[in-house]
């Protein structure tokens, strides 16, 4: 009897988390990352290369978005602002990482950080590359989980662990912005459980072979912690039903996407990660990759996914754990 009402109050605790998880994912609707990813991925932040004024009117409208949304900026910041100065085209610039932070109500010293970045190639040759999907896309579908995070927070369901939201700059000049953060951490890299990175999730990939859009790649869970990996498939199983592709997973991979956004800098720090990513498309580092050619239906959905994902994370009893 007494095993019973364990598992009794184990299944209603475990409906109770599935049903709010569900409702804040609904806060995330694609005329909302429509019109976020409008504005910016527009010609006013002049595509956004790092040190640039487009790339600091970028980082104005994230801090303004935080703030707007009562969401802390993160320990030792300027006011959201992770200062720093990074080498482009041979010469220092000054720049920074945006950081804001929703502090876990049980567990505020274990750290979920959500990341991608903010920065694209800027202006060439008259044309501004506006990188709707590179990492406009990303950017606005953190955006949004924050949001739906903040949300629940002021409804009395915060997250048990902290929740930080990392915007690092200088991903096109060889991840520096986030090779800055992970090695001048604000918060301690031994405290933090995973990296979920989102680096181009608004479109689809031509060259596979499924012509079904409901897919996401996913590269390097089960790189360092089977049980990440494993958590993932769950929670999607659960909640989104996305074809999860792991192609670019294989170590073989010639394309090695693994090392070419900035949860690698975490991993290199033995932090597990998830690599989200649609893909290369004919529009990829180039002028032509705007903000009307985004699904924005398939955008929401991953990024519900990134949510329910990061909210199995924070909430869940013990921190996942590294393979032995």
């Amino acid at each position: 009897m007494k095993q019973l009402l364990i598992l009794f109050l184990f299944f209603l605790i475990s409906c109770r988390a599935q049903d709010q998880s569900s409702q804040y994912a609904k806060e995330i609707q694609d005329e909302d990352l429509r019109s976020l990813l409008y504005v910016y991925a527009s010609d006013y932040f002049e595509g956004r290369r790092t040190g640039t004024v487009g790339q600091r009117r970028a980082t104005d409208f994230l801090r303004h978005f935080y703030q707007s949304h009562q969401i802390e900026a993160a320990k030792g910041t300027d006011d959201y602002y992770q200062n720093m100065k990074l080498p482009v085209d041979g010469t220092k610039v000054e720049t920074q990482n945006v950081v804001a932070i929703i502090p876990g109500e049980q567990l505020p010293n274990e750290y979920i950080i959500l990341s991608s970045h903010l920065d694209h190639l800027g202006m060439r040759n008259g044309e501004i590359f506006n990188g709707a999907d590179d990492d406009g896309s990303g950017t606005v579908a953190l955006l949004e989980i924050a949001a739906a995070f903040q949300k629940a927070k002021k409804e009395g369901n915060g997250p048990k662990r902290s929740i930080i939201f990392l915007h690092v700059t200088g991903e096109e000049e060889r991840l520096l912005g986030s090779k800055y953060y992970t090695n001048n951490p604000l918060y301690p890299l031994a405290q933090t459980v995973a990296n979920l990175n989102v680096d181009m999730i608004g479109r689809v990939d031509p060259k596979r072979d499924n012509p079904d859009p409901n897919y996401i790649y996913l590269i390097g869970a089960d790189r360092l912690s089977q049980e990440l990996h494993d958590l993932s498939e769950m929670i999607n199983t659960k909640y989104s039903q996305l074809e999860l592709d792991y192609i670019f997973n294989d170590e073989n991979d010639p394309n090695n996407f693994y090392t070419r956004s900035d949860h690698y800098n975490f991993a290199n720090k033995n932090i597990p990660i998830i690599f989200y990513f649609n893909g290369t498309h004919q529009d990829y580092h180039k002028a032509s990759d705007t903000a009307e050619k985004i699904n924005y239906e398939l955008l929401k959905k991953r990024t519900q996914l990134i949510f329910h994902t990061a909210w199995e994370l924070a909430n869940m009893e013990k921190r996942i754990q590294l393979k032995p």
